[in-house]
């Protein structure tokens, strides 16, 4: 009971927080920040006594509360932790008061409404990894847009209502073919079972015909894709982190974007294990391209924040990967690439807006020699330089190794059954790695070091704030990365789990049509 409401509490402080804002004096924007730390921070220690007490030795839900919300449609308000999600709420919860007090110097307009957004996006995101039921997931999945459209809409850059109405339009064509395929995989367990509901549980065991396993299958795939993103529904990320605000690009690339791959891992794969096991070709082949696809463009980018954009998708092709080789390895390789990836890019994105606040440019070509002018800003974006690459003791190591050791081994497996293509896979997603380090080192190489063009007037290094933001970010991502058997044995359950669930044949007849004027 204790755990349940610790959870329940992780989840609605944020919302119960916007609402408390409204309650601030307007001119009082110092005190909004102030108090949206705060809460953060209380978020964030709720959240890590949740982790510490996480038994990774349990099978099912814990900390879990279920309560029926709409009885007749059989939803109901249930939310837990398991290993699909313990790891991403830490990391949200984590994330927030960075997120909170990095934008203390940069946001100085309409300052209620910002931290109000925050502490609404933290609500959505943190409500998407624990509920257990598809009706609210969807709910919370779609909550999600309304505060990224207005921090990109309103505090984003010149090209902001571009970027935000080409986010919109992506994610929300995603979400309607997503609700469509809700609709008929309840629709088809209710036929089946006489009984409708909308849990991961009860969906997890409906058998369907494989060709509506894979119609249901590419309608969810196209939702959780965009959000990835893959190749090629990726163009909307570069637009959106561009234009976004400094905290905007943090939330989106720290945890937005984990909405994806988690909503693949949760829902799409294990919902239609026979669709997903025929399609592992397409997906491993969408993963590589967009590791490699997504290295390249990051190489011929001009703006600092576009680099770090394609970047991002050039490491989450790897989570995909890893979670398609369905090897146990791998799969806890994408899992702990989803949380390292959230570290690493959240870290440079800050870093980036430190830098733009003083500067006022992202061009690459306006900088140079930034380790003689900013020894220390220079020190810390070096170290996260290394750690995007996935230097060894790092978290970016970690997560990239253990999903090519899996997927080595996957393509293994098939090899001595016959086939080479997952091995070619896996052989082509080795070259993302260099293909990292060529377009990162390239990157600080100009940007750090060189002749000095930037900035032309003096500018002081990094406050005690910033240093404090970095320091707790480079010692987390060394922590998993020298320490990451915890999590690995937190995540092992689910990541059986999930091999178990998307290895099973669950092919079913055609659903049979009732009798006129029949009822069930």
């Amino acid at each position: 009971m204790v755990d349940a409401t610790l959870l329940n509490l992780v989840l609605w402080l944020p919302f119960l927080g916007m609402l408390a804002i409204a309650a601030i004096p307007k001119g009082n924007a110092a005190l909004v920040r102030q108090f949206t730390l705060a809460l953060m921070v209380v978020q964030l220690v709720l959240a890590a006594i949740l982790y510490v007490h996480f038994d990774p030795a349990a099978s099912g839900l814990q900390a879990a509360t279920r309560i029926a919300w709409i009885p007749d449609w059989g939803v109901t308000y249930t939310i837990g932790l398991d290993g699909y999600n313990v790891l991403l709420v830490l990391l949200t919860a984590f994330l927030g008061p960075l997120v909170t007090a990095g934008a203390f110097s940069a946001i100085q307009k309409d300052v209620k409404l910002f931290y109000a957004m925050v502490l609404l996006i933290q609500f959505a995101m943190v409500g998407t990894f624990v509920v257990q039921d598809l009706f609210v997931f969807y709910l919370f999945w779609e909550l999600m847009l309304i505060p990224m459209f207005l921090m990109i809409g309103i505090w984003g850059g010149e090209r902001r209502i571009y970027a935000t109405l080409k986010f919109f339009l992506y994610t929300a064509f995603g979400s309607i073919l997503m609700l469509a395929a809700v609709i008929y995989l309840v629709w088809a367990q209710w036929k089946a079972t006489g009984a409708m509901s909308f849990a991961f549980a009860d969906l997890y065991k409906v058998n369907l015909p494989l060709a509506t396993q894979q119609w249901l299958l590419a309608a969810f795939a196209f939702s959780f894709a965009i959000k990835v993103p893959m190749v090629p529904l990726h163009t909307w990320l570069p637009d959106a982190h561009v234009e976004a605000p400094t905290a905007g690009s943090v939330i989106l690339a720290g945890v937005l974007l984990k909405m994806g791959t988690y909503g693949f891992m949760k829902l799409g794969f294990p919902l239609f294990p026979d669709a997903t096991r025929l399609a592992v070709p397409l997906f491993a082949t969408l993963g590589v391209i967009s590791i490699v696809y997504g290295a390249c463009l990051a190489l011929v980018q001009t703006d600092i924040k576009k680099i770090i954009a394609y970047s991002s998708i050039s490491h989450l092709g790897y989570v995909v990967l890893g979670l398609v080789s369905l090897d146990l390895l791998g799969i806890q390789g994408a899992m702990i690439q989803m949380v390292s990836h959230g570290l690493v890019a959240a870290g440079l994105f800050l870093m980036v807006g430190m830098i733009y606040e003083r500067c006022h440019t992202r061009e690459l070509a306006a900088y140079g020699g930034l380790a003689r002018l900013l020894p220390v800003y220079s020190v810390f974006f070096l170290i996260l330089t290394l750690a995007s690459v996935g230097l060894p003791t790092t978290s970016g190591f970690t997560g990239e190794f253990l999903v090519l050791l899996g997927a080595f081994a996957a393509g293994w497996r098939q090899y001595q059954g016959g086939s080479i293509y997952f091995l070619a896979m896996a052989g082509i997603a080795a070259t993302g790695v260099v293909l990292g380090a060529l377009y990162m080192l390239w990157f600080a190489q100009r940007f750090l070091f060189g002749a000095e063009k930037a900035p032309h007037a003096p500018v002081a290094d990094l406050n005690g704030r910033e240093k404090t933001i970095l320091v707790i970010l480079v010692a987390s991502i060394f922590w998993l990365g020298l320490f990451p058997d915890g999590a690995l044995r937190k995540t092992e359950l689910a990541a059986r789990d999930y091999q178990q669930l998307v290895n099973q044949k669950r092919t079913g007849p055609a659903l049979p049509a009732l009798p006129a004027g029949e009822k069930r």
